[in-house]
């Protein structure tokens, strides 16, 4: 078993940024991915779609010219289709799953780009038939070109909303509508967070993708509270304070998080993120954990979108690269300017947004005790509430009550929302709840799989 200098778990913008920039400077780079293509989240399936007018924008451009370069480089070893599932933190031993067979690999130094998920949004009937998040139907237009049977509604708030949209609206998708559920005011935020200027070319775009989805039909209802999903056997309808309209697709979001699953589980330290209410590794300015060997780069991190996701890629591997030997600090700090400067501009829109489009608080906690909020156990708002009246303090011991979390997403859909609810119910804050530790295997795995170990490496 060969190891590598550095190993990125993830092919997304800030694994394939991370990789182009350590080969460049020496580094042996091993790169695994869950899916079949690079491309990650942002640009996935981008060498096929790229053509699809749906899709016109940063997603055809920039992630094709990305994915090309990630493709053209000489020293990266690619593994798509490949899921880590544990990981050695003595010895960087990665455990990985590949084809249905488990295998190893080592290195020197561990970057995780595992990106984001979306935030869940427990409303009643989100689990009908026809209800899903918007991130996950514009995984489907990707991947397959397909567009949502109508009417489309979709309910939530920020950027992905309003893209989405478009995106749906130029495929011929139809009729669509948008239900903001966005409570701050674009005065208020502005005035708060500030950075319009610094990040006027990513407000402009905003704005003209706003333009773009109003000129396309799109009706837009503003400022709703009590979303309810309502069907027999799919959603039929979609049901809020003031209002009821007849929907065949519900698409919900209200932003994304860190995904912090892995992170987690390796013991890493986090903290709790006040403006984006959610965990997020304790990281340095280089991605760098508390832990020596390991890095965390892209929106795993800290939410911030791709181009953010590609300077911090780029800036971990110039770390790696120094901790490594391959070049001193103050080559590492010349070399990082330009990436720290692009870094700057990426996220000087950020405060803005995250002010603006932060959740409300029944989005983290529904209201209704009927609401599902773990759907692989389908346990209810209502009864983490009674556990909490029990005594449940968090996340952690909830599971031990009601078994929340130990479905087969592993708390991944549930954790946020469980603790924000028994955060409620004892008048504590989030971030005094606490939050999930999941365990190895991160992904479900079979014994089958594990005996495609070499004898030695299974003992």
């Amino acid at each position: 078993m060969s190891g590598h200098d550095l190993a990125i778990v993830g092919a997304g913008p800030a694994g394939m940024a991370a990789a182009l920039e350590g080969v460049a400077l020496g580094l042996s780079v091993l790169v695994l991915d869950e899916q079949d293509a690079p491309g990650g989240q942002v640009f996935r399936a981008v060498e096929k779609a790229a053509g699809d007018p749906a899709l016109a924008g940063d997603y055809a451009t920039e992630g094709t010219a990305l994915v090309r370069a990630f493709r053209a480089a000489q020293g990266v070893e690619y593994r798509p289709g490949t899921t880590l599932w544990h990981v050695d933190t003595e010895t960087l031993r990665l455990s990985l799953l590949r084809g249905g067979v488990a295998e190893e690999a080592e290195a020197s130094r561990l970057l995780l780009a595992t990106g984001a998920q979306e935030r869940p949004v427990p409303i009643p009937g989100w689990t009908l038939p026809g209800v899903m998040g918007a991130g996950a139907a514009q995984i489907l237009l990707k991947t397959a070109g397909a567009v949502p049977a109508g009417p489309v509604v979709i309910a939530g708030q920020g950027p992905l909303c309003w893209l989405i949209a478009v995106q749906l609206l130029r495929a011929g998708a139809g009729p669509v509508t948008l239900l903001e559920t966005t409570r701050v005011s674009v005065a208020t935020a502005a005035l708060q967070a500030g950075g319009l200027w610094a990040g006027r070319r990513l407000l402009l775009k905003g704005l003209a993708l706003m333009r773009e989805a109003r000129a396309r039909g799109l009706r837009v209802v503003r400022k709703v509270r009590g979303l309810q999903a309502l069907g027999e056997g799919r959603v039929e309808h979609v049901r809020w304070e003031n209002d009821c309209i007849p929907c065949g697709t519900l698409l919900l979001h209200e932003g994304v998080i860190p995904s912090t699953h892995v992170t987690r589980a390796l013991g890493l330290d986090h903290r709790w993120d006040a403006a984006q209410f959610c965990w997020r590794p304790a990281l340095d300015g280089w991605g760098a954990t508390s832990h020596d060997a390991i890095a965390v780069a892209g929106d795993g991190g800290g939410i911030g979108g791709w181009e953010v996701a590609v300077a911090t890629g780029r800036l971990a591997a110039l770390d790696a690269a120094c901790r490594l030997g391959r070049i001193d600090a103050a080559e590492r700090n010349r070399r990082a300017i330009p990436r720290r400067a692009a870094l700057g501009r990426a996220v000087a829109l950020r405060p803005f947004l995250d002010g603006l489009y932060a959740p409300a608080p029944e989005v983290l906690a529904p209201s209704a005790d009927d609401t599902v909020v773990c759907r692989c156990e389908e346990i209810t708002a209502g009864q983490v509430r009674a556990a909490a009246r029990l005594g449940a303090t968090g996340p952690n011991q909830a599971k031990a009550y009601l078994r929340t979390g130990m479905g087969p997403c592993q708390g991944r859909m549930c954790g946020t929302t469980v603790a924000a609810l028994i955060a409620a119910e004892r008048g504590i804050t989030i971030e005094q709840a606490g939050v999930l530790r999941p365990r190895a295997p991160f992904k479900p795995l079979t014994v089958g799989a594990l005996a495609g170990l070499a004898k030695d490496d299974t003992a």
